[in-house]
C-alpha cells in the first residue's frame, strides 16, 4: 500500500510540475508572440527563452513520469521515500540553476545545446555556459540515483528475465509479470542508457573547455551522443506515461486488470531496441554519417512506433469499443492522450522518412509533431494520473459538465496550437527563428495564431492546475 510520506512527497512533486509547467507555457507563448510580431523581444532574449522553455519541458514532464511509476510501484514492490526525496531536490536545484544560466546569464544554445554551439560566444555571459553543464549534472545524478533505486526495487522481487517478462514468451506461467512491472524495467533501462550518454557528453564538454584548446571534440560524435540522450529520454517519457495508462486505465474503467500476455511482452521487449536506435533518423543531413547508421535510423523509427504504440491502442480499443465503462476524467484523459501520442507519432514516422525529412528537415513539422506527443499526449497522461491521484479518497468522481467544458477548451487550445505548426512546417516555415524576414507571408500569421490558442491551452491548464494543486495541498498537509 502506499504510505502516508509517498502520498505527501507526491503532492509536492504535482504541485512543483504544475508550476513549473504554467511558467514553460508561458514562454512559448512570448516566443509565439515574438515571432508573430505582436511584441519585440531582444534575440538574446528569444533564444534564453527557448533554451528555458526546451529543458523545463522535457525534465519536468520526465520526473511526472518517474514521479507516477514511483508512486505505483509501491504495489508491488517496496521503494525508498530518501531517493525519491534525493531526486525532487536534485530536480529543484537544477532547475534553478538551468534557469540562473539563461535568464540571468544568457546561455542560448537551446535544449539539444548541440556542439560546439556552447562555446561560442553569443552574448551569453562567461560562465553562463559552465553553470548550464552544471545543472545538466545535477539533473543527472538524481535521475541516475533514482532509476537505479527503482531497478533494483524490481530485482529483489523479480529475475531480470521475469522483470522482462521473458517467461511470457515462453508461456511459462509459473510466475505473472504484470505490465507495469514489465513497462518500467523496458523504460528504465533505457534511461539509464541515455542518462551514461549524458555523463559522457557533460565529461567531454568539461574536458574541452579546461585543456584551452589542446582537446578538441569530434562534432558527429557529440552530436550522436546529444541525440542519443535527448531524443531517448524525451520518447523514453512517453514510455512512463504508458506504464502508468496499463495499470491504471482499466481500474479506473471498472474493466479487468490487463495482464501480459506473449504479444505484450515481445511488444515491449522489441521497444526496447527500436527506440535506443531511432535517434538517427535526427542525422540525416550529416553526410559523413556512415550510410548504415542511416538506414537504422530509418527503420527503427518505422519499427518502434508499431509494437508498443499497436498493442497499447489495440488493448485501449479493446477495453472500451461496445463496453459499458465508467468514464471519469482520469480515462477520458488517458483516452484523449493516447490519441495525441499516436497522432504525434506518425507526424514523427512522416519526418522520419528520408525522402520527406529532405524537406521537413528544421521546419515547423519538427515541433509540431513533438509538441503534439507531448502537450496533447504525455501531458494529459500525467494530468490523468495527477487527477486519479488527488482525488483517491472522493467516491462516485463522474464526467461533470464542468469537466467536459475544461476538456473541449483544452482540445480547442491544443489542436489550433498544434495545427499552426503542422501547417507552418509543411509550407516550409523554417523552425527557431526568432524573427521571420518579411518573404515569409505565412510566417508571422501562423505564429500569431499559435500563440492565440497557445492561450486557450493555458486557460485549461490554470484550471488543472487550480483544482488538482488545491486537493494536493489538503493530501500535504493532511495528519498522518
Amino acid at each position: 500500500m502506499e504510505s502516508q510520506g509517498m502520498k505527501k512527497i507526491t503532492s509536492v512533486w504535482i504541485i512543483t510540475i504544475l508550476m513549473l509547467f504554467v511558467v514553460s507555457i508561458v514562454l512559448g507563448i512570448l516566443m509565439r508572440l515574438n515571432q508573430g510580431g505582436v511584441i519585440q523581444e531582444q534575440t538574446l532574449t528569444f533564444y534564453s527563452n527557448l533554451t528555458t522553455h526546451g529543458l523545463t519541458m522535457i525534465g519536468i514532464w520526465f520526473v511526472a513520469g518517474m514521479m507516477a511509476v514511483n508512486y505505483l510501484m509501491q504495489r508491488y514492490v517496496r521503494t525508498s521515500f530518501a531517493v525519491n526525496l534525493t531526486a525532487l531536490i536534485f530536480t529543484v536545484i537544477g532547475v534553478l540553476l538551468l534557469w540562473l544560466s539563461t535568464f540571468a546569464g544568457k546561455f542560448n544554445a537551446a535544449w539539444t545545446f548541440l556542439y560546439p554551439l556552447p562555446f561560442k560566444d553569443f552574448g551569453a555571459s562567461s560562465w553562463a555556459t559552465t553553470l548550464f553543464l552544471i545543472s545538466l549534472a545535477v539533473f543527472g545524478i538524481g535521475w541516475f540515483i533514482w532509476c537505479i533505486s527503482l531497478m533494483a526495487n524490481i530485482l529483489k522481487k523479480y529475475s531480470l528475465a521475469e522483470a522482462f517478462a521473458w517467461q511470457h514468451l515462453r508461456k511459462e506461467h509459473k510466475t505473472d509479470t504484470p505490465p507495469f512491472i514489465l513497462i518500467t524495467t523496458v523504460t528504465l533501462i533505457g534511461i539509464i542508457t541515455c542518462l551514461i550518454a549524458a555523463v559522457i557528453i557533460i565529461v567531454l564538454f568539461f574536458a574541452e573547455m579546461l585543456s584551452q584548446g589542446r582537446f578538441v571534440n569530434d562534432a558527429l560524435l557529440m552530436k550522436n551522443l546529444t541525440y542519443f540522450f535527448g531524443h531517448t529520454i524525451a520518447n523514453e517519457m512517453l514510455y512512463l506515461g504508458l506504464a502508468v495508462i496499463y495499470e491504471l486505465f482499466a481500474e479506473v474503467s471498472g474493466r479487468p486488470k490487463w495482464k501480459t500476455t506473449w504479444y505484450v511482452s515481445l511488444a515491449w521487449n522489441c521497444s526496447l531496441v527500436f527506440i535506443l536506435t531511432a535517434f538517427f533518423h535526427h542525422l540525416y543531413m550529416d553526410f559523413v554519417q556512415p550510410e548504415g547508421l542511416q538506414i537504422v535510423g530509418q527503420l527503427a523509427s518505422y519499427l518502434a512506433s508499431l509494437p508498443a504504440a499497436g498493442v497499447t491502442v489495440f488493448s485501449v480499443f479493446i477495453a472500451v469499443y461496445r463496453t459499458k465503462i465508467k468514464w471519469s476524467l482520469t480515462n477520458v484523459l488517458f483516452f484523449m492522450g493516447i490519441a495525441g501520442w499516436v497522432i504525434g507519432g506518425l507526424g514523427a514516422v512522416i519526418d522520419a522518412t528520408i525522402t520527406n525529412n529532405v524537406v521537413l528537415h528544421n521546419t515547423l513539422w519538427v515541433p509540431a509533431h513533438f509538441h503534439t506527443y507531448n502537450a496533447m499526449g504525455n501531458v494529459l497522461f500525467s494530468l490523468a494520473f495527477f487527477y486519479w491521484f488527488s482525488t483517491q479518497s472522493l467516491e462516485n468522481i463522474r464526467l461533470s459538465t464542468a469537466a467536459k467544458g475544461l476538456l473541449v477548451t483544452l482540445l480547442i487550445g491544443g489542436i489550433g496550437f498544434l495545427l499552426a505548426f503542422y501547417i507552418g512546417g509543411s509550407d516550409s516555415v523554417p523552425r527557431r527563428y526568432s524573427n521571420y524576414p518579411a518573404s515569409l507571408k505565412e510566417a508571422k500569421p501562423l505564429a500569431l495564431m499559435g500563440a492565440s490558442f497557445a492561450i486557450v491551452y493555458l486557460i485549461a491548464i490554470l484550471s488543472f492546475f487550480y483544482n488538482i494543486s488545491r486537493r494536493c495541498l489538503k493530501i500535504l498537509f493532511a495528519s498522518a
